[in-house]
């Protein structure tokens, strides 16, 4: 199974910028679905990203237009561009590796990101 670490989280104004990093242990090259799930206090989980082996990125409504994620292959870290910051999306934010043809999935501890009005 792999390990997964996030940083990049932290305090930002509204409409302030913010770029997550989740590193992976192994590789995921070709193997790993990989995405983002986000987690507000008193709020279920839920998907803000995720992008295919092949780097075709999926995106959640709220995150269109505003959200970019990619992967580096190369350096097993998939990160999460988030621009137009808003109040709302204050989050732990999860990232999340899934073994292809399959529901196996390895989840980070978790990142901060509080936007302030």
């Amino acid at each position: 199974q792999v390990q997964l670490v996030e940083s990049g989280g932290g305090l930002v104004q509204a409409g302030g910028s913010l770029r997550l990093s989740c590193a992976a242990s192994r590789s995921i090259l070709s193997i790993y679905v990989m995405g983002w799930y986000r987690q507000a206090p008193g709020n279920q989980r839920e998907l803000v990203a995720w992008i295919s082996t092949d780097g075709n990125p999926n995106y959640a409504d709220f995150a269109k237009g505003r959200f970019t994620i990619s992967r580096d292959n190369a350096k097993n870290t998939v990160y999460l561009e988030m621009n137009s910051l808003k109040p709302e999306d204050t989050a732990i934010y999860y990232c999340y590796a899934r073994l292809v043809h399959t529901e196996t999935r390895s989840w980070g501890q978790g990142t901060q990101v509080t936007v302030s009005s």
